[in-house]
């Protein structure tokens, strides 16, 4: 039995969205990601670990209905599956953010094993019904988001097409080793993703032939571009992909969503051959 239990957890995939930057798109991917992928069939939940709780609104989770939430979680109030809130999205769930969750950088700082409190909490429970994990985190290199890396398996970063896009992600890969060395050696970077793509702005291809040239196939080849319908669809509590699925901005993250399970299975297919010889 416990073998059958730890065979079904290995199939969930823990992804953390973040970047230390501001308005980089990483709510909008995590929120279009996700909603792209249980379209795709996948059952998804995600995780609102920013104090913001913009993920929750994008998905019209109205506060009064986020009486538990990753606040409640990392604490040990709430479980991870009592926490999670149905969305209107077929397969899609959400643990909320809530008021609570912006005093949480200053609780975590006397707690025992605090980087662990987000990977123990989901580790006490059988979260076999999720094929994937997203965990929304805040924009900064905080107690959450360190939380978030170590309960995740991989990282995605959304990266803004602008001048300072480089100085910022290097930041971000220095992170991601010294958590590796001391929390999560397991983690991985599973790709970068450029968002606010302007086709008319030379910055731009600039900046995409800059992150290609140092980071090469890590980085996604979708690009997501600056579309007003992304824009709009949060005041109406859906995703852009629900809000209007043909603009461009929706299709981009549903090719990213396809891109990013291609890369999975391909990942899965190469450690079964290594394991096999």
């Amino acid at each position: 039995m416990t073998d059958q239990k730890t065979e079904r957890k290995a199939k969930t995939h823990f992804i953390s969205i973040a970047n230390q930057k501001g308005g980089v798109g990483k709510t909008t991917t995590a929120v279009n990601l996700a909603t792209a992928l249980a379209a795709v069939g996948k059952k998804v939940l995600l995780v609102d670990l920013d104090p913001q709780g913009n993920a929750s609104t994008g998905f019209g989770i109205d506060r009064a209905a986020r009486e538990n939430g990753a606040y409640e979680v990392l604490f040990g109030e709430c479980g991870v599956a009592a926490a999670a809130v149905d969305t209107r999205v077929p397969g899609l769930s959400v643990v909320p953010s809530s008021v609570h969750l912006s005093g949480a950088e200053i609780e975590l700082v006397t707690v025992e094993k605090r980087e662990f409190r987000l990977k123990n909490a989901f580790a006490a429970e059988d979260v076999n019904l999720f094929d994937c994990v997203i965990f929304d985190c805040p924009p900064s290199l905080n107690l959450l988001t360190l939380n978030a890396l170590v309960a995740s398996d991989g990282l995605i970063v959304p990266l803004q097409c602008e001048f300072y896009a480089l100085e910022g992600l290097a930041h971000l890969v220095r992170t991601i080793e010294r958590v590796r060395s001391g929390f999560n050696p397991s983690l991985k970077l599973d790709g970068i993703v450029l968002t606010m793509f302007d086709k008319r702005n030379n910055l731009s291809g600039q900046v995409e032939d800059d992150v290609r040239a140092h980071f090469g196939d890590t980085v996604y080849k979708t690009v997501i571009p600056r579309n007003i319908r992304i824009s709009e669809a949060p005041s109406f509590g859906l995703p852009a992909i629900v809000y209007d699925m043909r603009c461009p901005g929706s299709q981009a993250y549903i090719r990213l969503a396809r891109e990013v399970l291609r890369r999975r299975k391909a990942e899965r297919d190469n450690k079964r051959k290594q394991e096999a010889a």
